[in-house]
């Protein structure tokens, strides 16, 4: 499989990882995808309960959005598919030291295997490099995982949307906020500092 750009895309962050380091692109690509849902998999255990909703307060959006943007789509969805496909077969690595498909926060890994595919996506069009762009990256991505977990909330605790919306979203969106500041100066600032901003 060939790992060349397309030629309407930009190069990402993780396009600057020499692929001589790994001998050879597909073997830095797998080493990276491997650590990006590694990562999302740590931040996961950042887990604060909130009382009445059966989704804590975790590390995970904004590392699941930070590692589609640095990887780029392919290699950001293909990070959170491993995330799902490990932590579903087992491995102890969803929120809290979960695993397994049973649980109603569900949706939103799914959520985020699609939106780091579009995070990364945009980011290949140069949309991590300056603090704004950085922030519609953010807010899609927030936007896509919880369309995503919202839904099957609503459809695993058999409430309506509205209610899922109470318990699943509205708690959350000040963490958010504060996640895509942090976003808005970490990843053009990466760009600033390897001298390519677009």
């Amino acid at each position: 499989m060939s790992t060349a750009l397309p030629s309407n895309s930009l190069p990402v962050l993780a396009d600057l990882v020499p692929s001589r380091v790994f001998r050879g692109a597909l073997v830095r690509d797998a080493a990276l995808v491997a650590g990006a849902a590694g990562f999302v998999g740590l931040a996961a255990q950042i887990a604060i309960p909130v009382a009445g909703s059966p989704v804590p307060v975790t590390g995970q959006t904004f590392a699941v959005l930070l590692a589609g943007t640095a990887l780029g789509a392919w290699r950001g969805l293909a990070a959170m598919a491993l995330y799902l496909a490990a932590g579903a077969a087992g491995m102890p690595w969803f929120a809290d030291g979960g695993s397994g498909t049973g649980m109603p926060t569900l949706g939103y890994i799914v959520g985020f295997v699609l939106a780091a595919g579009l995070a990364g996506a945009l980011a290949e069009r140069g949309a991590d490099r300056s603090p704004l762009r950085t922030a519609g990256v953010m807010v899609l991505g927030n936007a896509v995982i919880y369309a995503a977990g919202l839904a099957y909330l609503a459809y695993d605790l058999n409430i309506g949307l509205e209610r899922a919306y109470e318990i699943g979203m509205q708690n959350y969106l000040l963490g958010d906020a504060l996640k895509i500041v942090l976003a808005m100066g970490l990843l053009p600032a990466a760009w600033k500092l390897v001298g390519r901003r677009g």
